[in-house]
C-alpha cells in the first residue's frame, strides 16, 4: 500500500507490507520527534536505529557518511590493548623528524632538494607501525609489504639512521647517487635494493599495486605454493593522492575478494602539493563516502585528545554539525589563525557554540585547532590499527587527519607552499629542537650547519627501538633476495618443438607462443610457476584451451555451472587457479605482473609470469607501470600479441600498434623482441628462463624483463635453419635467414626484417632475382633495441681504451651490396641501428595512425609490401650507379605503386 501523501514514489511502493499500520505509526514517530526536539535529534535517532539493525545482522543499505569525528571514540582505545612505552615512543619520532628535516636542510645547499612536510604530518602513522604492527622478514622470510608514500621517504631513512642501519655519509649523500654511495629522492628499490621493496613515488600506482599485491599474496596461498596468510600489506598514502584514477580503480576487487589482508592509510593532511585537496568541501567525507560504497571497512581517526572536552560540552550536536559543514580550506586556515579568529568564524556562527567557547581558553582552543589531530597521536593511530587488522571479510582504510608540516614550526604548518620548501634556518631548527624536546646544544650549529641528532647506540630509545622489531620479526622496510637455488631449465622438448617448422600448416606466432607455454606449464619442476595473466583477451589469443587445465583463479572458485560446460574447453575457476584473468583491465593486469615478477624477493618464491594483451594496449596505456617493474626488478615476460600496425585488419587507428617497440626501447630493464617465426620465440624464452631464473652468466643482471611481440596472421612456419650460432644472433638480435641466389656480379642488396615483415622481404628477394636481376639476402633482425644496446656499450668501451665491434657491425661485416632495414613499426623501430651500419643504409616502416582495411590494402598504404620493398631496394642501387635509375620508374609502374 503507498502512502496517498507522498509526493515522490519509493523503490519500497513495490514491496508488500504486511502491516501497513504499524508502518504508519513508525513514520509518525518520527514527525513527532522531528517537531518536539528537531530534525537533528530524529536524524540521531534514526542513525542509532540503523546502527543497532547492523549490529543485529539485518540485511540494510549502510549510510555512506558519518559524522566529523573519531570512528573509535576515546573511552574504547583502552580496550585495544596498547602495550608501548609512550615516552621512547615520542623520543624516538622526535629524534626521526629531527633527522628527517636535517637531512634535506643539508642537501639543500647542493640545489638537490626533498621534502620536509608529508613525514612530519604522518610520523606517528609510521612509527607506531614501526613499534607494533609492521612484521619483518626474518620471521618467515616474507614479512607485510609496506608502501610507503614517497614524499616521506627521508622520515623512512631517519629511522634506519636511528637503528643503525645508515650513517651520517649515507644522509648526508640524500639525493646524490652518482657516486654510488648515495639514497635516492624517494622509494626506489633499483637504487637502495636492500631497503626499498616498493616503488611508489609516481602517484596512483602504489595503492593500486597494493590492492593487487594482497590478492597474490592469497593466490600463493591457495595455490599452495607458500603460505603466506600472516603477511599484511600497508598502503600509505596521501589524500591528494587518492584523485590519481588508479588510487581507486581496483577498491572493488578488493572487497569483492574480501581481501582483509589490506589496510590502506590516507595521510588526510586536507593539502595536496599547490592547495587544499577539497578546498571548498571535506576529502574525508567524500574517500569514506567512496570506499564504504566500494564495500571497504572504514576508520576515521580526525581529532586528538584535546577536543575530548569539546565534545563533552557539545550536548546540542552543534558542534558536530559545525565540523561537519566547514570546508577543508576553513579548517586549513583555522591552523595558522589566533583564537580571537577562531571564536569569531568557527564558534560564532551558531548561538550554542558561542556559549561553549567562553568556557573554553584560548590555549585550548588553540591547542585543538593548531595541532590536536588523530594521525597525532600514537594510542589513536595504534586502535585504528588494531581495528583494521581485527576486520575479517572486507579491506580497510584508515583516513587519519593530520597537519602538513606539523612540528616543523609557523613557517611550514598548513602553508599552501610548504611542499615546495625545502629547509628550515637555523633558527627554526633551534624552535623545532625546544619544542621536541631534544638534547642538542646551540654549539652544535657549527658555522650555521644543522646537526644531525643520535641519542647513542646503547641509549634506551635505541635499546627501545631494537627490542621492537627484534619482536616483530626484524627490521622494516627492508628487502631481500634469498639465496635459494635456481630454478631447473624445462625440459629441452618444449623448445625443440618447433624447429622442424609447421610444414603446409599455418600458425600464428601468437598461438605459437601459446602452445610452447602449455608445454611448459607441464613441466615437474617448474610449470607450477608459471602465472599466465590476460585482461580477457584469452580466447583472442588462443588460450582458452588452458582454462580446463590450469583453471581460472578465483578465491570462491567456481560457484555456478558455466554455460559451456558440455565443452572440453569450458571456462572452469577455481580457487586454486593459475590463470589470473582480469576482467578489462590493463593496469590490473599489470600490476597482477609486478607482484608475480617480484616474488622472488617478497617471498622468496621465484615466479614466472606472463602477461599477454594486444600490443596497442601495453605500453601506451601502462608504460609508466612497466617503468615501476624495472624499478622494482622484476622478471618475467610481457607480450604484445595481435602485434604491429597492419596485422590486426579492420580494427582501425586505437588498434594498430606501429609504436610499442619505440616506447619499450626507453626502458633500461626492458629487452625487447619483434620474432618472426615460431622457433624463433622458442629461442628467446629458453634464454630468458635461463637469464632470469637461471645460474646466469658472471656479471649478468637477472633483474630484466622481456617484451616480445608476436602476430595474429597464420604463416607457415619454416624449419629452423642449420646455421652456426644462429641462437646466438637471435638472442642477440640478427642472423642471416636465408642467403640470396643469383648471377655472378649482379647487384646485391641486404634486406633486415623483422616479425611479420620477414614475409614480405621473402617475396620481394624472390621479386628482385626473377623480376630485376638482383640478388637479395635476407636477415631476420629479431631485435632492433638489443643490437642498438649492445652497440652503445661498445662505443662506452671505446672510449674507455677498449676494443670491441659492435656486434650488428660483426654480424654485417661481410655482406655486400646496401642495407634496407623494414618492419611492421615505424622507421624509427629500425632505425636505432642505422649509425653502426657501415653499408649503404635506408629503412621502410608504417609511419602515422594506423587505418582499418585488409592487411594488403594497408601493407600497400604504408608502402611496406613486398612491391614496395623492391623498388625501395632498387632505389638504393640506382644512387650507387648499380642499375639504371629507369628501373625504379619501371617498377613503381608495373606494381601500381
Amino acid at each position: 500500500m503507498t502512502d496517498p501523501t507522498r509526493i515522490q514514489p519509493s523503490e519500497l511502493d513495490q514491496l508488500p507490507d504486511r502491516d501497513p499500520e504499524e508502518t504508519a505509526e513508525w513514520r509518525a514517530s518520527l514527525d513527532a520527534v522531528a517537531a518536539a526536539a528537531g530534525p537533528h535529534r530524529a536524524a540521531y535517532l534514526m542513525r542509532r536505529t540503523l546502527e543497532r539493525a547492523q549490529d543485529a545482522g539485518l540485511a540494510l543499505p549502510k549510510l555512506l557518511e558519518t559524522d566529523y569525528v573519531n570512528t573509535i571514540p576515546t573511552a574504547a582505545e583502552a580496550g585495544y590493548g596498547f602495550d608501548g612505552d609512550d615516552e621512547l615512543e615520542a623520543r624516538i619520532t622526535a629524534w626521526n623528524r629531527w633527522n628527517a628535516a636535517a637531512m634535506v636542510t643539508r642537501g639543500s645547499k647542493y640545489g638537490v632538494g626533498g621534502h620536509i612536510a608529508t613525514f612530519a604530518s604522518a610520523a606517528w602513522l609510521y612509527e607506531t607501525g614501526f613499534n607494533h604492527f609492521f612484521q619483518g622478514k626474518e620471521r618467515d622470510g616474507s614479512g607485510d609489504q609496506l608502501f610507503i608514500q614517497g614524499h616521506a621517504s627521508p622520515g623512512i631513512y631517519a629511522r634506519a639512521f636511528l637503528d643503525g642501519r645508515l650513517t651520517e655519509a649515507h644522509l648526508d649523500n640524500f639525493r646524490q647517487e652518482a657516486a654510488g654511495n648515495g639514497l635516492p629522492s624517494y622509494p626506489h628499490p633499483r637504487r637502495l635494493p636492500w631497503l626499498w621493496e616498493f616503488p611508489t613515488v609516481s602517484m596512483g600506482l602504489g595503492p593500486l599495486s597494493a590492492i593487487y599485491q594482497a590478492r597474490f599474496n592469497r593466490y600463493l596461498t591457495h595455490r599452495g605454493i607458500k603460505d603466506v596468510s600472516a603477511s599484511h600489506v600497508w598502503a600509505f598514502l596521501g589524500d591528494g593522492e587518492m584523485d590519481e584514477p588508479e588510487s581507486t580503480a581496483a577498491l572493488a576487487l578488493a572487497a569483492r575478494e574480501g581481501l582483509d589482508n589490506l589496510t590502506f592509510v590516507v595521510n588526510c593532511n586536507l593539502q595536496r602539493l599547490d592547495g587544499p585537496v577539497r578546498a571548498n568541501f571535506k576529502i574525508v567525507q567524500e574517500l569514506e563516502a567512496q570506499f564504504r560504497g566500494a564495500g571497504w571497512n572504514v576508520v576515521k581517526t580526525l581529532w586528538g585528545t584535546a577536543w575530548d572536552e569539546l565534545f563533552r560540552l557539545d550536548t546540542t550536536g552543534a558542534l558536530v554539525r559545525r565540523l561537519r559543514e566547514v570546508p577543508d580550506a576553513q579548517v586549513q586556515t583555522y591552523q595558522t589563525r589566533d583564537a580571537a579568529y577562531i571564536r569569531e568564524d568557527f564558534f560564532g556562527k551558531d548561538p550554542a557554540l558561542a556559549e561553549m567557547a567562553k568556557l573554553l581558553s584560548d590555549d585550548k582552543i588553540i591547542e585543538c585547532f593548531h595541532s590536536s589531530r588523530g594521525g597525532h597521536e600514537s594510542r589513536k593511530v595504534f586502535a585504528a590499527y588494531k581495528a583494521a587488522l581485527s576486520h575479517k571479510g572486507a579491506p580497510t582504510v584508515i583516513l587519519a587527519q593530520t597537519v602538513k608540516g606539523h612540528t616543523l614550526g609557523k613557517g611550514f604548518a598548513s602553508k599552501n607552499a610548504n611542499h615546495q620548501m625545502k629547509k628550515l634556518t637555523v633558527d627554526e631548527f633551534k624552535e623545532m629542537r625546544d619544542r621536541l624536546g631534544l638534547p642538542i646544544p646551540d654549539s652544535a650549529f657549527a658555522d650555521g650547519q644543522v646537526p644531525y641528532g643520535h641519542p647513542g647506540a646503547d641509549a634506551p630509545e635505541v635499546r627501545y627501538l631494537h627490542e621492537r622489531r627484534a619482536a616483530l620479526g626484524g627490521p622494516a622496510p627492508a628487502r631481500r633476495v634469498h639465496p635459494a637455488a635456481a630454478l631447473p631449465a624445462p625440459a629441452e622438448k618444449a623448445f625443440t618443438a618447433f624447429d622442424k617448422g609447421s610444414g603446409s600448416q599455418s600458425v600464428a606466432t601468437t598461438m605459437a607462443f601459446v602452445r610452447l607455454v602449455k608445454d611448459l606449464v607441464r613441466d615437474k619442476e617448474t610449470g607450477r610457476r608459471w602465472v599466465p595473466i590476460v585482461p580477457d583477451e584469452a580466447r583472442t589469443f588462443g588460450m582458452e584451451s588452458l582454462f580446463p587445465s590450469l583453471g581460472i583463479y578465483s578465491p570462491k572458485g567456481q560457484t555456478y555451472e558455466p554455460v559451456d560446460r558440455d565443452q572440453l574447453m569450458y571456462y572452469k575457476e577455481a580457487v586454486n587457479g593459475q590463470i589470473l584473468n582480469e576482467g578489462i583491465t590493463e593496469a590490473g593486469s599489470m600490476a597482477d605482473f609486478i607482484a608475480a615478477s617480484t616474488a622472488y624477493s617478497t617471498h622468496g618464491e621465484p615466479m614466472i609470469p606472463f602477461y599477454i594483451f594486444y600490443s596497442m594496449f601495453g605500453w601506451q596505456r601502462t608504460a609508466d607501470q612497466m617503468w615501476q617493474l624495472g624499478d622494482q626488478l622484476g622478471r618475467g615476460f610481457l607480450v604484445g600479441a595481435t602485434a604491429g600496425r597492419t596485422t590486426l585488419t579492420g580494427e582501425g587507428l586505437q588498434h594498430a600498434d606501429g609504436h610499442s617497440p619505440v616506447i619499450a626501447a626507453t626502458n633500461p630493464a626492458a629487452l625487447t623482441y619483434d620474432p618472426a617465426f615460431a622457433y624463433e620465440v622458442a629461442v628467446i624464452v629458453k634464454e630468458g628462463l635461463r637469464r632470469m631464473y637461471g645460474e646466469g652468466a658472471p656479471g649478468e643482471d637477472p633483474n630484466v624483463f622481456y617484451y616480445l611481440t608476436v602476430y595474429n596472421e597464420p604463416m607457415p612456419q619454416p624449419a629452423k635453419p642449420a646455421v652456426p650460432g644462429i641462437d646466438e644472433g637471435i638472442v642477440k638480435g640478427l642472423y642471416r635467414f636465408k642467403e640470396g641466389s643469383g648471377a655472378e656480379g649482379a647487384p646485391r642488396t641486404q634486406l633486415l626484417a623483422s616479425g611479420t615483415a620477414i614475409h614480405w622481404a621473402l617475396d620481394a628477394q624472390r621479386m628482385l632475382a626473377e623480376e630485376w636481376g638482383v640478388t637479395a639476402d635476407v636477415w631476420s633482425a629479431t631485435s632492433w633495441t638489443e643490437l642498438r644496446r649492445d652497440a652503445l656499450e661498445a662505443d662506452a668501451a671505446l672510449l674507455r681504451g677498449e676494443e670491441r665491434v659492435p656486434y650488428v657491425r660483426q654480424a654485417l661485416a661481410d655482406a655486400p651490396g646496401p642495407v634496407l632495414a623494414v618492419s611492421d613499426y615505424m622507421r624509427q623501430v629500425p632505425d636505432q641501428i642505422a649509425q653502426w651500419v657501415e653499408q649503404d643504409y635506408s629503412s621502410l616502416g608504417a609511419d602515422g595512425f594506423g587505418l582499418s582495411d585488409t592487411r594488403e590494402a594497408a601493407r600497400r598504404h604504408f608502402g611496406v609490401d613486398a612491391p614496395s620493398i623492391v623498388v625501395a631496394a632498387l632505389a638504393q642501387l640506382a644512387r650507387r650507379g648499380e642499375v639504371p635509375a629507369s628501373a625504379v620508374k619501371d617498377a613503381r609502374e608495373r606494381y601500381g605503386l
